[in-house]
């Protein structure tokens, strides 16, 4: 299944096209000036029963150099056989576009996006017939933006980082940074990347400290977006909180609570889950019989 933080880390290239210009000069990477960016379809099934879709696809067009592709893949883990989809991907946009593709992966770990960034040469022996190179952003090479003057700069950057950075210490400092960089900007500027921000933290504990942001730094924003995250906010505090009570009722009962009870209870955030858990924890002599009968 999909989730939202892998949707987020691809599909804020859609939404911000001009994004990829700006991540390329962060890693160092010169490619030339967009002078326009076209979202193009992301299906690349050739034939019914393999179904092959980028996560994102763009057409870039520079002054100097004409256009070119971009493939947006984003990455969660390591995947032995995602380089030679990447390869197939490539070579099908080569063909079908008669355009020069380029395959951008974002990652939110290091160990991941250090293993997309090796060369995976497809081949026989020592002779490759080609060789996937992505360019890779993520934790590993993405700025660390805590100055609010910085992230109002480009806030699509930002928010980028912000979400390859998630499991950072600093992601707190992160965060501040841009809710107090969007506080400057009108609220149909600053929805979509509330939302993309929202989204790409996933399940982390870093996405109850954004909607805390937003409820505070951003409070006078009305919009759908801002208020749905900032009730979400509100039920994952209610949450965490009878959490706490699971944990606190096994614990009183002098019950040895294991390191994976111990997370499977912090990480639920469905307080009816949570407090058919706590039911159970008043009465069952081992803390794993907790998550019986759900």
């Amino acid at each position: 299944m999909v989730s939202s933080s892998h949707e987020a880390m691809h599909r804020i290239f859609q939404d911000y096209p001009g994004l990829f210009s700006r991540v390329s000069e962060v890693l160092s990477i010169p490619f030339p000036q967009a002078t326009a960016v076209t979202v193009l379809p992301n299906d690349v099934t050739e034939t019914k029963p393999v179904d092959r879709r980028i996560d994102t696809l763009l057409q870039i067009d520079t002054k100097e150099h004409g256009p070119f592709l971009l493939a947006v893949e984003a990455q969660k883990k390591k995947d032995p056989e995602k380089p030679a989809s990447w390869g197939y991907y490539l070579a099908y946009l080569r063909s079908k576009y008669r355009l020069p593709p380029l395959l951008l992966v974002v990652c939110q770990d290091r160990g991941t996006a250090e293993w997309a960034t090796r060369p995976e040469p497809i081949g026989f022996c020592s002779w490759p017939s080609l060789t996937v190179r992505p360019i890779v952003a993520g934790p590993h090479n993405m700025p660390v933006i805590t100055d609010p003057d910085e992230a109002r700069t480009d806030l699509a950057l930002t928010a980028l980082a912000a979400i390859t950075h998630a499991a950072n210490p600093d992601i707190g400092a992160i965060l501040k940074a841009l809710s107090t960089a969007l506080r400057d900007v009108p609220e149909h500027v600053a929805d979509p990347l509330i939302e993309f921000t929202a989204q790409g933290l996933g399940n982390r504990p870093a996405r109850y400290l954004w909607r805390n942001l937003v409820a505070v730094d951003l409070s006078f924003y009305k919009s759908y977006i801002s208020e749905e995250i900032r009730d979400e906010g509100r039920e994952q505090g209610r949450a965490q909180g009878r959490a706490e009570d699971v944990l606190l009722v096994l614990e009183q009962r002098r019950i040895d609570v294991s390191d994976e009870v111990r997370r499977r209870v912090t990480e639920c955030d469905d307080p009816e889950v949570l407090r058919h858990w706590l039911t159970r924890a008043v009465t069952v002599p081992k803390a794993e019989e907790i998550f019986e009968e759900e």
